[in-house]
């Protein structure tokens, strides 16, 4: 067992219990165990060396995904809201929020949900929604985010999104000027769901619109997709994108996916696949150091990433009916 900021005797006793109960495989008494380490102040984190004790943050952390709250429980926009995964860079945080505080219309919400409190952007999370609480709610989890998934974690903002359209980006993104009200204008409202099947009605309906867009290469059998101008595209990636709440909720990303990268795309191909279409526009954005991408675990990141094109390319590849009309096509 390790420990960290001396906690108290008991708490340590508590501690050895519990490494006992868990090499012992008496997961209940374990799980007993954690609850009174919670109650006493502290956290129980699972490491290969044993039970590792972190004092509890100043604000309600949830386990799992699944205990997160209704969304009735949130603040909630009658327009919109934003989602923001939070992973670190606490200084990244604060100049995203401020941009979007700055720029985005006044009846935006802005989700942030905490995955681990990394080099605490969780207690600067916490701060940003005390200091705004007409315009900002936080929730925090105890796992990080390569622990949650980049799915799981999209998924569970959009399941928490009550407004009309929801907006998925990436603390990289920065807004110089209103990027949302030019999406929420080029979304189609008037679709709906048809049946069982899942398919939207009427079919190419405009549900989501995004600042960049890709198409596949075709000439290269679907190994690699190409940056697109603005109009329609075959994908939107996640550095900023809104999409309708319901088709969302009703098509969100994979849950396999556990990093972003490829994931954009096949939950791209997913609404396309139900009939929906995707545009891309010109809008008032600058993207800051991709943290995401440029400081994450290299092996992590390669091989998550391929697992999820390879799955993208085992369910869609050869489905051109799929993709937005070529010129000459």
């Amino acid at each position: 067992m390790t420990a960290s900021l001396s906690p108290p005797a008991e708490v340590l006793a508590l501690a050895e219990q519990r490494d006992a109960a868990r090499q012992a495989r008496d997961f209940q008494a374990a799980d007993d165990l954690r609850e009174q380490i919670t109650a006493a102040g502290w956290r129980a984190v699972d490491t290969a060396g044993g039970t590792q004790l972190e004092p509890l943050p100043p604000f309600t952390l949830f386990e799992r995904i699944t205990d997160l709250p209704e969304p009735q429980s949130l603040r909630q926009s009658t327009t919109c809201g934003v989602g923001l995964i939070v992973d670190g860079w606490p200084e990244d945080l604060s100049a995203c929020v401020t941009d979007l505080l700055t720029h985005a219309p006044a009846d935006v919400v802005i989700h942030l949900l905490d995955c681990g409190n990394v080099d605490g952007a969780g207690l600067v999370a916490q701060q940003l929604a005390d200091a705004h609480a007409d315009r900002i709610d936080v929730v925090h989890l105890s796992g990080t985010l390569d622990q949650v998934g980049w799915g799981a974690a999209c998924t569970a903002l959009i399941m928490l999104e009550d407004a009309p359209c929801h907006v998925v980006m990436d603390m990289s993104s920065r807004l110089t000027g209103d990027a949302i009200s030019p999406l929420i204008a080029t979304i189609n409202h008037s679709s709906d769901f048809a049946g069982e099947s899942g398919n939207l009605e009427p079919r190419g309906a405009v549900v989501a619109a995004g600042w960049r867009g890709v198409d596949v290469n075709l000439a290269d059998q679907w190994r690699t997709f190409d940056p697109a101008g603005p109009g329609e595209v075959d994908a939107l990636l996640g550095y900023f994108l809104l999409i309708r709440t319901d088709v969302a909720q009703r098509i969100p990303p994979s849950a396999k996916a556990k990093f972003y990268r490829n994931a954009d795309m096949e939950w791209s191909l997913a609404i396309r696949e139900a009939g929906g279409c995707l545009v891309a526009i010109d809008l008032p954005i600058e993207q800051a150091r991709h943290h995401g991408y440029y400081d994450s675990d290299p092996q992590f990141r390669d091989r998550e990433a391929k697992r999820t094109y390879d799955r993208l390319l085992q369910r869609f590849r050869g489905r051109n009916d799929l993709l937005h009309p070529r010129a000459g096509a």
